[in-house]
């Protein structure tokens, strides 16, 4: 497998896979596999008194699963939401990589942002290649810090996939980072460290997720999985670890997959209810804890502020 980078004087980006040689035009950003200084957009923070919530996922599929609900929430109330991938995805699926998949998974994501009501971004790093450098811990202090953010999202840095772990360990070293004057100085520090808080997973070492905050959906699920639909490459199709006979040759067929997908998370959200109910019912109470159908759940960071209980469940819709 060959693959060409982009460099910072060039406007082609030409990229090999098997056979066939792809040519595409390389994106304004500069970025290579170890993950060089990426451009980032300022947002000034609007003088409205709504949250600021930022979220960061390994790749353009990550955040719509694991806070696509909550996000909808947010948005719903007025809030300000933002989802960060921090590599393109340009090998995540099965027959397709390189500069055209990286630019459909980001057309996938940005369908999705529009149904969720918030903003996305992805970062132009090649998928499976993102490391914690020291120029990838200034592109993650500067986005939270131009986001003007009061709740941080991330994967834990124990996970199964490296690019999710080394997510979560860039957020953990901009946990601090983003108060100090000093460091990045070209983007205003914050005065107020923000609540970091990591996505649910399964992994149980060397530490078990522990859920803080557990956040009802049901009232927007519909909407998560719209979202989630529009993330065909990975779902419908399979992703990485897909093939042909996934995607069936008839309409009927092709209904039945969408069909099928769409309920697969829904029973995931579905689990993550039952498997919290106790903290359900802790939030909500007893009559409405014990009916919610679906759910996301969050476990608050040592590291960034460190909300009680009853002030975390202010940031949260």
């Amino acid at each position: 497998m060959t693959r060409g980078k982009v460099c910072t004087a060039g406007i082609l980006l030409i990229t090999g896979f098997g056979a066939g040689w792809l040519f595409h035009e390389a994106p304004t950003s500069r970025a290579g596999a170890s993950g060089a200084a990426q451009d980032v957009k300022p947002a000034p923070p609007p003088r409205d008194g709504k949250l600021r919530i930022i979220a960061f996922g390994a790749h353009p599929d990550d955040c719509e699963l694991k806070a696509g609900g909550a996000a909808a929430k947010w948005a719903a109330q007025g809030h300000h939401v933002k989802f960060v991938s921090t590599t393109n995805g340009d090998i995540g699926h099965w027959k397709s990589a390189g500069g055209p998949l990286a630019l459909r998974r980001k057309a996938e994501v940005e369908k999705a942002a529009r149904l969720l009501g918030i903003e996305t971004q992805v970062l132009d790093i090649h998928d499976g290649e993102l490391e914690p450098t020291l120029e990838n811990r200034r592109t993650i202090t500067r986005l939270i810090r131009q986001w003007h953010a009061d709740v941080v999202l991330a994967h834990r840095p124990n996970d199964y996939h490296p690019d999710h772990r080394y997510t979560g360990v860039l957020v953990q070293d901009a946990a601090y980072m983003v108060t100090v004057p000093f460091f990045c100085p070209d983007v205003p520090y914050l005065e107020k460290n923000p609540a970091f808080l990591y996505y649910s997973d399964r992994f149980d070492r060397p530490n078990p997720f522990r859920a803080d905050v557990v956040v009802d959906i049901d009232d927007v699920i519909e909407r998560k999985l719209d979202a989630v639909d529009s993330l065909e490459s990975q779902f419908y199709e399979g992703g990485a670890n897909g093939s042909p006979a996934l995607i069936p040759a008839d309409a009927a067929g092709r209904e039945a997959r969408l069909k099928t997908v769409r309920q697969r998370f829904a029973e995931g959200a579905r689990s993550t209810a039952r498997k919290y109910r106790a903290k359900l019912v802790e939030q909500y109470g007893k009559d409405r804890g014990d009916k919610v159908q679906h759910a996301e759940a969050f476990e608050l960071c040592e590291y960034g502020s460190q909300p009680r209980a009853s002030e975390l469940r202010k940031l949260f819709p």
